[in-house]
């Protein structure tokens, strides 16, 4: 079997409302479908979803991407992903979503080969996984009304954004841990917007609250305030923007400075490189959450596919899908049940 063709078409997604992060907003979502067609009829398809201010990446880069590694990767194997993500690299530096785009159809014709839904070919027996939902910033009240929504849907897991204002960031979390009580878990993605100061104090007040974790307190490169900061934390400490690369996971655990990371695959460039992340994280004691960035129904399958397949992964980040109104050219994969 080879690579007969690559193809890639931009849908534009519609939001059904605005999303703020510390570093960002998203008003509307653009994402790339890619379709592997191989010479034995068998047809993949993948998802590349960029943002600018995480991964460098749009869709249009991700459409031009794509065709650079298309011209490198017609007539390969599509069971070669070793070998196939070695050339996508030596084509092209970065560009974790166009890569992942292309390696999560090959992922799936490797499993349509094999008659096995993909989270069976990755090497899993479950086919459910519990998410969280992520609340965006916003003024307190409203982000612990929003929490209080979320739990009466069945959430019991609540990812709360943060990184704009330390005094807001503490008084939210307040606010929404009074609103929900003790039995919603609650995590706190600064999305690198605290300095190593206010990072310190802003964690010793959540730990008051019963939150379990925080993403990201520091900027992406400040890997050794990262590590101040988990050393005086009494909170568990992620790094989500700090990692993309299996390299990037080995020089956090080398520098002790978290206890999770974030894997997405698209800062990492699909399922391959995201299994390797996570091997290395699990050989030294850590575990991992699967997160996402814009994708649609078709991304947040695969990924709930690989959370499925490895029991190192603590937490599932798989939310974007349900921002989105429904587009008719993606339909199947994973679907959403309230635990009530």
């Amino acid at each position: 079997m080879i690579i007969k063709d690559i193809a890639a078409k931009k849908l534009s997604l519609e939001l059904r409302e605005p999303v703020r992060i510390a570093i960002g907003s998203l008003h509307v979502c653009e994402t790339v479908i890619v379709k592997v067609e191989t010479d034995e009829g068998i047809v993949g398809y993948g998802e590349g979803s960029g943002a600018t201010f995480v991964t460098g990446e749009s869709a249009d880069t991700i459409l031009h991407a794509v065709q650079l590694l298309k011209e490198k990767l017609v007539g390969s194997d599509p069971f070669a992903i070793d070998s196939i993500h070695k050339m996508m690299d030596q084509t092209l530096i970065h560009n974790g979503a166009a890569k992942a785009a292309i390696d999560i159809a090959l992922y799936d014709i490797m499993s349509q080969y094999a008659r096995l839904p993909l989270y069976r070919f990755l090497g899993g027996v479950v086919n459910r996984m519990e998410t969280d939902k992520t609340i965006g910033i916003a003024d307190p009240s409203q982000m612990a009304r929003e929490a209080v929504a979320l739990a009466e849907q069945g959430f019991r897991q609540i990812k709360v954004k943060a990184g704009l204002n330390p005094e807001d960031d503490m008084a939210a979390i307040k606010q929404i841990r009074e609103a929900v009580g003790e039995n919603i878990r609650l995590k706190v993605d600064a999305n690198q917007g605290w300095s190593v100061g206010d990072a310190i104090r802003v964690i010793r007040y959540y730990a008051e609250y019963g939150v379990e974790a925080v993403e990201q307190p520091v900027p992406h490169w400040d890997i050794d305030g990262l590590g101040y900061v988990r050393s005086k934390s009494p909170l568990k400490i992620m790094a989500d923007e700090s990692c993309f690369t299996p390299q990037d996971a080995m020089n956090l655990i080398k520098k002790d400075a978290v206890d999770f990371i974030n894997i997405k695959l698209m800062k990492c460039g699909g399922l391959y490189r995201a299994l390797q992340i996570n091997s290395i994280a699990e050989a030294a004691g850590l575990s991992c959450m699967l997160g996402c960035m814009v994708e649609s129904r078709l991304g947040i399958s695969a990924g709930a596919a690989l959370v499925m397949s490895r029991q190192n992964f603590k937490y599932g980040d798989l939310d974007s899908f349900m921002y989105f109104a429904e587009h008719e050219a993606i339909r199947g994969g994973i679907s959403f049940q309230a635990r009530l």
